[in-house]
């Protein structure tokens, strides 16, 4: 085929990009790193702070007999 410059379905001319955006896909996508860091991070010291503050279980809570006071000798 032959680049015909009267071709309808070529556009005219050198199109221009856009560079409006380039930008807002730039900042959308820092926005959503920032964002995700932000919720990893929350996430993380979360487990963090239950695994230094967990309660004690049940079976650990268990206290040893104390002998009634007054018990015969």
């Amino acid at each position: 085929m032959i680049d015909d410059s009267r071709d309808p379905r070529r556009p005219h001319g050198n199109p221009k990009k856009n560079p409006t955006r380039a930008v807002s896909v730039f900042i959308v996508v820092v926005v959503l790193l920032v964002i995700g860091t932000v919720l990893f991070n929350a996430i993380r010291e979360k487990r963090e702070f239950d695994q230094e503050n967990a309660q004690p279980s049940a079976a650990s809570d268990v206290r040893p007999a104390v002998p009634a006071i007054g018990a015969s000798h």
